[in-house]
């Protein structure tokens, strides 16, 4: 209830607040404008973002019983922004190229590093960081140099976008990020009991009687969705799925049955906060909104771990 009460109230002031006043009361047509066809698709969209991305970390962080997992660290969202950038450079004209080519791209990512990172001996948490880095370096190299054929206006909207940003918003992307947000952590709730119990171990879950192939090809299938989605609509956001989920957890325990949809609506709201304070800390300027996620969540994730 708290939750939803917050995401409320922050849905409110991103739609009040912006770095256009507006006199609610006797709306101007360009006013109207700047509301319905503006503002109110952004605020949508990153409530969108922030439900995937945090739910999506969360899914990760209980499959792969690793509390470092997370789309933007382990490379998931550097692979759905290389997918973007192909879309970007050679189907600019087609709409749906660019989520299409993101999840495939954030797919083929997260199959990589988990892969990488298993070993005989089992997975653990070096491994899986190692793999992360090793895989984000390599696609940000591809992603700098397919770069080189754009030109200046292309490279800055492209730059600007690959930080976090949620300004070329489009009815059609809030649409696409609501319908995936929403499905992805509906399906990673229904895996959450199936989740639960990997926590413990693959081995002893799959003595429980869990389809543990199944349960992580859903879960990376529902995590590629989520991130490809979002990245494709708003560029890379970090820290949301890393941070939001250890909130979460310190909040409600570490049952994924109430951590999955809370920390949907935590990260809603947390990006709806990040993205009300990027519009206007030096408004009429934006700054990008992965840049006041990062800027909150890295001292907030060295303070957690300080804690442990």
């Amino acid at each position: 209830m708290f939750l939803t009460a917050g995401l409320v109230a922050a849905l409110l002031l991103g739609t009040a607040f912006g770095s256009e006043s507006l006199s609610f009361l006797d709306l101007s047509s360009a006013e109207r404008t700047i509301l319905f066809d503006i503002r109110i698709p952004r605020v949508l969209l990153a409530a969108c973002v922030g439900a995937s991305l945090a739910a999506a970390g969360a899914g990760l962080q209980a499959l792969l019983r690793n509390p470092l997992a997370e789309p933007y660290l382990l490379g998931v969202s550097n692979g759905a922004a290389l997918g973007t950038m192909l879309a970007f450079v050679f189907f600019e004209q087609t709409e749906w190229s660019r989520p299409v080519l993101s999840i495939i791209g954030a797919g083929a990512a997260t199959f990589a590093v988990y892969s990488m990172a298993r070993s005989r001996a089992g997975m653990n948490v070096e491994r899986l960081v190692l793999s992360g880095v090793i895989v984000t370096t390599f696609l940000s190299s591809i992603i700098v140099m397919l770069t080189s054929v754009l030109d200046a206006a292309k490279l800055r909207s492209f730059t600007f976008w690959l930080l976090g940003d949620l300004s070329q918003s489009t009815v059609n992307g809030v649409y696409l990020a609501f319908i995936v947000a929403v499905a992805g952590t509906l399906v990673l709730t229904w895996q959450a009991r199936a989740l639960n119990l990997m926590m413990i171990g693959e081995r002893d879950a799959f003595d429980l009687g869990v389809e543990v192939g199944r349960v992580r090809m859903i879960v990376f299938v529902a995590v590629a969705a989520m991130v490809g989605s979002t990245v494709a609509a708003s560029g890379s956001v970090g820290y949301v799925g890393l941070i939001v989920p250890h909130l979460v957890r310190l909040a409600s325990g570490s049952d994924n049955r109430t951590v999955l949809p809370f920390s949907a609506i935590a990260g809603a709201a947390f990006v709806v906060i990040a993205d009300l304070a990027a519009r206007t800390a030096i408004a009429p300027r934006e700054l990008p909104v992965g840049a006041i996620t990062a800027l909150i969540g890295a001292p907030l994730f060295i303070y957690l771990l300080r804690r442990r």
